[in-house]
């Protein structure tokens, strides 16, 4: 409690502000912050527009692709189960 009214009178000093905000660690923070905001933005856009895109397109197009999606996975499962049975039966495994 006395460290958060301590914090919140520095914080409320202009002058302090003011001269952190000109400290080189401060302002690689900030520089940070607006990369990642920036980069997140940009790729929010490009989601959205690759969403527009897709719903832009023929209703069995997307069907398809679904299917396509569906089958694959279900694929990839079997095999990968498949194969992790296939090491459990490995050598040594009747012991």
């Amino acid at each position: 409690m006395v460290f958060r009214r301590l914090l919140a009178a520095l914080l409320n000093n202009p002058h302090l502000v003011e001269r952190l905000s000109e400290s080189r660690p401060i302002r690689r923070a900030a520089q940070l912050t607006a990369f990642a905001l920036l980069k997140l933005q940009l790729r929010g856009h490009d989601a959205a527009r690759r969403l527009r895109a897709l719903a832009d397109q023929p209703p069995g197009s997307l069907r398809r692709r679904a299917s396509r999606f569906k089958d694959t996975f279900t694929e990839e499962l079997r095999r990968g189960v498949r194969d992790r049975l296939g090491q459990q039966k490995g050598p040594g495994a009747n012991a």
